[in-house]
């Protein structure tokens, strides 16, 4: 028999201390770009797996720890995936075919 105590998570203590974000639409102007806001720092509901390999999650860790040496920012993979994913869809709403995400599909 196990006597492990279950505690509450970080994302459960410090939970309430962020206001929720909602994502605002992209604009009509052609400035999708600085319309978008990635989530950042708060509690999400919604959670999907993504399978990388070795070497992208090296990539991902990489990055991390330069941004932390070089730049003096703290971001966990996680926030770097959510930033890296809002640049992604606002270049696709801005750019549409000429997008990076749809050169780089054709290319596959």
């Amino acid at each position: 028999m196990s006597r492990r105590v279950s505690l509450p998570g970080a994302s459960e203590l410090f939970g309430g201390t962020a206001p929720r974000q909602t994502r605002p639409e992209p604009s009509t102007n052609g400035t999708a770009t600085e319309d978008r806001k990635s989530s950042g720092r708060v509690r999400h509901d919604t959670k999907i797996t993504v399978y990388v390999t070795e070497e992208e999650l090296l990539g991902l860790e990489q990055t991390r720890l330069a941004l932390r040496a070089e730049h003096g920012l703290a971001a966990d993979r996680g926030r770097i995936v959510r930033e890296a994913i809002d640049v992604l869809l606002a270049d696709f709403v801005e750019r549409g075919p000429d997008s990076v995400l749809v050169q780089r599909l054709r290319a596959q």
